[in-house]
């Protein structure tokens, strides 16, 4: 049986990237008001108005805002005139640039607005992040993500991937500090040198398709290739020492068919870095990728956003010059449960 037609498959870029400054507490700033600047930056760099985007697509999350349906409220801070074709995806905005990118490869859009957000700091984040788990067999013994994450590390140092001094470096390195000691113990054998920052903050990209995009921004970060996958959920059917997920989702994005210059990754702890590293082949003798220049999410984790500044980045770096080929990642859900994969590169 013979393959059916295909239609020409659309170059889609970021165009535009725009972040808020991150803060531990912005108890004073809804979530509107914290949007509202951020998608008047990337509208702005763009030239683009709300009228003229085709497709908005946000992502975020009801249980750190503790209502139902909050993320209506922030359409606020896109404009209730005119009415716009929109998406939500209860997820790191990552997955609502998957959703955009889908939208604008069928052609149904040529250009779309997305963005994230989340504020941490009215809850207790370890807490609220439990909702994530398998609701019979591990969310009623309230393993944290801190809990988690510090399995993870305790089974790398186990197989002998990495040890405390490597975490710490990481950690240290990647706040900018190199020579800051790890900090106190948080649980076994995490400290707070390895484990992110709780801050509020929102992002925010704009997609274009072919000239559309080359109209809107010098140089264009085209994606060339996007994937997401899923780990079981039962985590003790997984090995915790390695994200097969990851690495799908990097082949059939095409992450491994040529080097890149850059490599952001969604690591909120020190030691999912290292898995990550592995799973990417970052790691290899002689490579002279630079990864997370720009302090990754021990920088900076605003929960919900930090997989979409993670691509923001990385394609910021291709408008800029800094890098011809980059490699983006953002993860969800407990110890890498779910990974997306990106791949980005400037005009040829």
């Amino acid at each position: 049986m013979s393959e059916p037609a295909r239609g020409p498959v659309r170059d889609v870029a970021v165009v535009a990237f725009g972040q808020s400054e991150h803060l531990p507490d912005s108890a004073e700033t809804s979530e509107v008001e914290m949007l509202m600047p951020v998608l008047h930056d990337v509208l702005a760099r763009t030239g683009l108005k709300a009228r003229d985007i085709d497709f908005t697509c946000s992502g975020s999350s009801d249980y750190l805002a503790g209502r139902a349906f909050s993320f209506t409220m922030a359409l606020d801070g896109v404009g209730a005139w005119p009415p716009i074709s929109e998406s939500h995806v209860e997820m790191d905005g990552a997955w609502a640039l998957y959703e955009a990118w889908v939208k604008i490869l069928t052609g149904e859009a040529d250009t779309a607005l997305v963005y994230a957000y989340g504020k941490s700091s009215p809850g207790d984040l370890r807490e609220v992040l439990t909702r994530q788990l398998d609701p019979y067999y591990v969310a009623p013994l309230w393993p944290d993500s801190v809990a988690l994450a510090a399995l993870q590390a305790q089974a790398l140092i186990d197989a002998g991937h990495t040890d405390a001094r490597e975490l710490a470096a990481i950690g240290a390195h990647r706040r900018g500090r190199p020579d800051a000691a790890p900090g106190r113990q948080v649980v076994g054998p995490l400290r707070t040198g390895d484990c992110p920052p709780v801050v509020d903050g929102a992002a925010a990209v704009v997609l274009a398709a072919g000239d559309t995009a080359r109209r809107l921004a010098d140089r264009p970060a085209w994606i060339r290739g996007l994937d997401h996958r899923i780990e079981a959920h039962a985590l003790g059917v997984r090995d915790l020492t390695d994200s097969p997920s990851t690495r799908l989702a990097a082949a059939r994005a095409g992450a491994f068919d040529a080097p890149v210059d850059i490599a952001e990754l969604h690591a909120p702890f020190t030691s999912q870095e290292v898995v990550l590293r592995r799973a990417l082949r970052l790691d290899a003798p002689g490579s002279t990728v630079r990864i997370n220049p720009s302090g990754g999410a021990l920088a900076a984790n605003p929960v919900m956003a930090a997989g979409l500044i993670r691509l923001g980045e990385a394609a910021a770096a291709v408008q800029r010059g800094d890098a011809d080929r980059a490699l983006a990642h953002a993860t969800s859900g407990p110890c890498l449960q779910q990974n997306l994969v990106a791949v980005l590169e400037g005009e040829r």
